[in-house]
């Protein structure tokens, strides 16, 4: 009789698994679906072309680039993304502290967030960065876009290293969106730091500046904010081959728990 209790249980964990997981998956495709129309939201010039005047080189496999978007849409993406006040608190105690708001989220409510990521000036850009072709990364990775909030005291993330859950090459470029101190008359105390050997340098991301880093190959952190403050940066990835091994699905969707919680399970 136990048994047969045991069978019965795991049958009924794994249709609901099942059926998680398909619902999971139409919800991605309802979404998909949905991303040709979202680059109505960008008009005009998309990237600010005397940014790319002179492209740095990649070989420490961490850039930047002032002024990448032109104002008026860099006034817009900001506009758009104060109007997300829910955010995914996660906490890893000695490592991470800090909000975000997931891709399948802005996918809904930030759509020009949505249309610059996906658009190809910027993936032509990342592109002629790295020297070899990316593209953004699936739809059902809830980091390929997201938005980082650290606006609690102590909201950071420690020395680490970027996991690549993709057959390719793997990038991350983010863009502050806003940095600023308890007096507003200055940058926050959350810094951007890579470590190359014995050094440490310093990464200032004042808004509107695309920093661009391959995190597998660079030990990073962002210090600890202090009270009063606020930095929120979009965030994006793009990959040269964005075909995952099932090994590496299983991976990413673990490690996204700790952001996005238990659904991440099921994409």
């Amino acid at each position: 009789m136990m048994w047969l209790t045991l069978a019965v249980g795991f049958l009924l964990f794994s249709a609901t698994l099942a059926y998680l997981r398909y619902s999971r998956v139409q919800l991605y495709k309802s979404l998909e679906s949905e991303t040709s129309a979202v680059s109505e939201f960008l008009t005009g010039d998309v990237l600010n072309s005397r940014s790319q005047e002179r492209l740095p080189s990649f070989d420490r496999r961490l850039v930047y680039l002032d002024d990448v978007l032109p104002a008026d849409q860099f006034a817009a993406l900001r506009s758009e993304i104060e109007t997300l006040v829910e955010t995914e608190r996660s906490y890893l105690p000695a490592h991470k502290k800090g909000g975000t708001v997931a891709y399948e989220t802005l996918m809904v409510k930030a759509p020009r967030v949505v249309a610059l990521y996906r658009s190809p000036a910027l993936s032509k850009l990342v592109s002629s960065v790295l020297g070899d072709t990316a593209r953004p990364t699936p739809i059902n990775d809830q980091s390929s876009c997201s938005i980082l909030f650290y606006d609690r005291p102590g909201d950071h993330i420690g020395w680490h290293y970027d996991h690549n859950f993709y057959r390719g090459r793997h990038v991350t470029v983010l863009i502050p969106i806003i940095n600023r101190n308890a007096t507003g008359d200055g940058l926050s105390a959350a810094r951007l730091e890579a470590r190359f050997g014995r050094d440490i340098d310093v990464v200032e991301t004042p808004p509107n500046r695309f920093v661009m880093f391959e995190g597998q190959k660079v030990l990073h952190r962002v210090t600890p904010i202090a009270a009063g403050e606020r930095r929120v940066m979009l965030s994006m990835t793009f990959a040269t081959d964005t075909h995952s091994s099932v090994a590496q699905g299983i991976k990413r969707r673990i490690k996204d728990t700790a952001f996005f919680g238990l659904r991440a399970l099921w994409t």
